[in-house]
């Protein structure tokens, strides 16, 4: 019996070209979505939510950008920095002194910034030569306070404990001003910064990141200078801080030496790890998980407060915070080592297969 070539049918996703293996979605079917969830994040989020609610997109995708940088460095290339949130620091800065004293436009002083803050961060990822693991994390820490201090003492430069005031951005003539137009600016400034990363991770540098991280020797034995590589991973992971704390001088305003510390240097490697290591997806999971913790703690804090059950300043529900953290971070460790990234390839795969069970 003869049987024709129409009558099959392939039952999987084969790869016929390098092309096809090289593209970030396998089916039509991923692409579309994609572009449904961007028309309905623009269309209709701004849109439906009250400010309070928009406030806390504009912080989660800040928080993404920089903790997409912070990926790449520990997810990637398996450098530990406990000095993240200074070099976020570094971006406000520079945008607002790039602002206020060079009056350099909106659309040149983001940029303007992380490039320098890469530059920062490109000398205290120095020591990543010679030392890695707890070593190199303590160099990084070092790095974090030396940052703070300066911040804090250049005054003729940072203005010192007074702070910053930047100017209204504006793009083309159109001022930017509340959180809705800080909104579609942040959000289209997350998917651009995203996309470079993905395909970034695809490149040959993404490869040697990933090389260096599973074992630097065989790498280096390889032909890839570790020390090259392991340099451009801090500049580019400070380069995205940078952008994302630019991002922040503007829709704050204004900007002091008191949200940089060591604690959001923490919170930032806790979104890494509890929205997954390797995964640049998950560091907007890990982004979305961390704000809105810190938003119910404090929604119970402000809850206690009116019952009584806590003092008016709410001293006794400050530790509450860490030991949240810490407790999440512990639990995801255990549980899903490989963070919300990981529960959402799950669940994506089970509706894939929905309703086989194999």
């Amino acid at each position: 019996m003869k049987i024709k070539k129409w009558q099959f049918h392939p039952c999987g996703n084969y790869r016929e070209r390098y092309a096809q293996e090289l593209s970030i979605f396998e089916t039509d079917f991923g692409r579309l979505w994609l572009c449904v969830g961007i028309l309905a994040l623009f269309g209709i989020v701004p849109w439906v939510f009250g400010p309070y609610m928009i406030y806390i997109f504009n912080t989660i995708g800040i928080a993404a950008i920089a903790v997409i940088g912070l990926n790449i460095l520990i997810g990637f290339t398996g450098q530990i920095s406990l000095g993240h949130g200074a070099f976020f620091g570094v971006g406000a800065y520079a945008a607002a002194i790039l602002a206020t004293t060079l009056n350099c436009p909106f659309y040149l002083s983001i940029p303007a910034a992380a490039v320098i803050t890469a530059m920062v961060g490109m000398v205290f990822g120095t020591p990543s030569v010679r030392l890695k693991g707890l070593y190199l994390t303590i160099a990084t820490l070092a790095g974090q306070f030396i940052i703070e201090y300066i911040l804090l003492r250049w005054e003729s430069l940072t203005k010192g404990t007074m702070g910053m005031i930047l100017p209204k951005p504006s793009i083309l003539g159109w001022e930017l001003s509340g959180d809705r137009a800080f909104f579609f600016i942040i959000f289209a400034c997350l998917i651009l910064m995203a996309w470079i990363a993905v395909n970034l991770i695809r490149t040959k540098y993404g490869r040697a990141f990933i090389a260096i991280r599973d074992n630097d020797r065989a790498a280096e034995g390889m032909g890839i200078p570790i020390f090259r590589y392991k340099l451009l991973a801090f500049g580019i992971s400070s380069f995205y801080a940078g952008f994302a704390g630019a991002l922040y001088a503007y829709y704050s305003v204004s900007i002091t030496t008191e949200p940089f510390t060591l604690s959001l240097s923490v919170e930032y490697i806790a979104m890494v790890i509890i929205g997954g290591m390797g995964n640049i997806t998950g560091s907007i999971f890990g982004a979305i998980f961390i704000t809105g913790l810190n938003e119910i703690l404090r929604w119970l804090t402000e809850l206690l407060m009116n019952l009584g059950v806590v003092s008016s300043s709410g001293l006794n529900m400050a530790p509450l915070r860490e030991f949240t953290f810490g407790l999440a971070i512990v639990l995801f460790i255990i549980f899903e080592p490989r963070g919300l990234a990981e529960v959402w390839r799950i669940v994506r795969s089970s509706f894939r297969l929905w309703p086989f069970s194999y």
